[in-house]
């Protein structure tokens, strides 16, 4: 394509547009239009400020069926630019009245570009994506503002003519064929999206489904939707998909090597939903991370944290480390917490404390019973270990241990035992001087008759 085609073009649209718009140009209704419509616009805002202040739609619509408040909310929200119709509308009927064959184009091109604005956003109201509504919308409205400035067919023809076109291979590739793939595109994506999410909900509702049963039916339903509506879209413009063989393989292989990463996190996530040996719901610890499954994404899975955070951990992950899963088949969990009292405590009743003080706790089940085993006689204390079970590890572990140690200090303490003291503390105990034989006289402290030890006058300390 040269510079040329592109000018003779765009001078072909540019000529229909002037053919267009001669008469008025060169008219003096011209300015007359224009500051019609600048009062127009002025009496519409006076008109919307006015209506706004003194009606209270509120206690008007109170008692109304639901339909009819939408439909006064809706025409609250776009009270000024049909108050803006209405006012040209009694302009342009005026002036046809009094006046002996009047110029009212621009009013007319007035009036149908906002009723088409008005009538094309309260259509794509129903688009909750912002992005996508917006696309939508200037789309539309520009397709119907060349349409009604009678430039649309001038318009399609020089985006559709050969001199601004690229042949790939036996595909003619156009400016004009571009943006109705484009515009198609989306509008069906955001079609397969907004079904996909409403086959979600109604997969959701299937209670004899598991939950990682429930998210890979959903996540295979959105990838069929997609794909489809790519399809539907590419022959509905008429693209024959074998024309793009060899260039979808040569990209295929390129992505292949770039996105292996995503492909393997893809992969592995379909993995875990169709093995269920992670679920939403399951209480894991993988690596440093501890918490519960949240979300499981295409490419991520989400792990909620008992400090607020959540962490986004790659599905490869689970497939390629260690995971612990404290809830795969059961929801009962054993804690163990650790604790020394002094020998002078009776290590029966500190058992018998020990279980006393883990019952009391709420979280702490029932069956299995806690139990407490003397672990090991300590230099300075005997050592115990008590096992409780829960069943809502969810809830969070550190929380109920120290629930468990706080009842086992009360406990501990009405049944007379005492927690031995951390750190180097030693307890010396005094021996008693052992019982000398009746028929052997016991020397005095200061006899002289008493032998010296052998050792008398040695080591560090001398007389």
């Amino acid at each position: 394509m040269e510079f040329s085609d592109f000018h003779d073009a765009w001078t072909t649209l540019l000529d229909a547009a002037r053919h267009t718009l001669r008469t008025e140009l060169t008219s003096v209704w011209l300015p007359i239009q224009l500051g019609l419509i600048g009062l127009a616009v002025l009496m519409a805002l006076g008109i919307a400020v006015s209506v706004r202040r003194r009606v209270d739609l509120v206690s008007l619509t109170m008692g109304w069926p639901p339909y009819l408040r939408m439909v006064v909310r809706t025409l609250v929200d776009y009270l000024k630019p049909i108050a803006f119709i209405l006012v040209v509308m009694a302009i342009r009927a005026a002036l046809r009245a009094d006046v002996i064959n009047p110029r009212t184009y621009l009013l007319g091109v007035a009036i149908s570009l906002t009723t088409a604005w008005v009538i094309i956003n309260i259509a794509a109201g129903v688009i909750h994506n912002r992005f996508v509504n917006r696309v939508v919308t200037v789309t539309a409205w520009t397709i119907a503002a060349l349409s009604i400035l009678r430039l649309l067919d001038p318009v399609m023809a020089s985006l559709d003519a050969p001199s601004v076109s690229l042949m790939v291979g036996g595909l003619r590739l156009s400016p004009l064929l571009l943006l109705k793939t484009t515009a198609l595109l989306l509008i069906t994506l955001w079609g397969a999206n907004a079904l996909g999410n409403f086959l979600d909900k109604r997969v959701q509702s299937f209670t004899d489904l598991t939950p990682s049963i429930q998210v890979l039916i959903a996540k295979l339903i959105r990838i069929v939707l997609i794909i489809l509506a790519v399809v539907i879209v590419l022959n509905s413009m008429g693209i024959d998909l074998s024309v793009l063989a060899l260039f979808s393989g040569a990209v295929g292989v390129g992505l292949g090597f770039g996105l292996q990463k995503i492909v393997s996190n893809l992969v592995s996530g379909i993995i875990l939903l169709a093995d269920k040996s992670i679920k939403p719901g399951d209480v894991i610890s993988v690596g440093d991370h501890f918490g519960r499954v949240g979300n499981m994404g295409a490419r991520y899975t989400s792990v909620d944290t008992r400090d607020g955070r959540e962490y986004l951990i790659p599905n490869e992950d689970f497939i390629t480390q260690r995971v612990a899963n404290w809830t795969y088949s059961s929801d009962l969990v054993r804690l163990s917490v650790k604790f020394n009292t002094t020998y002078d405590s009776d290590p029966r009743k500190v058992q018998e404390a020990a279980v006393s003080a883990a019952q009391s706790i709420e979280r702490v089940a029932k069956k299995p019973a806690p139990s407490c085993m003397l672990s090991a006689f300590g230099s300075s204390a005997l050592e115990f270990e008590l096992w409780f079970w829960i069943t809502d590890p969810a809830a969070g572990v550190a929380n109920v241990k120290s629930d468990v140690l706080l009842a086992l200090w009360d406990t501990l303490d009405k049944q007379g035992a005492h927690l031995a003291k951390p750190g180097p503390a030693r307890v010396i105990y005094e021996i008693a001087h052992p019982i000398a034989h009746e028929d052997e006289p016991d020397p005095g402290k200061d006899d002289p008759a008493s032998p010296m030890p052998a050792d008398a006058g040695k080591g560090p300390f001398k007389s």
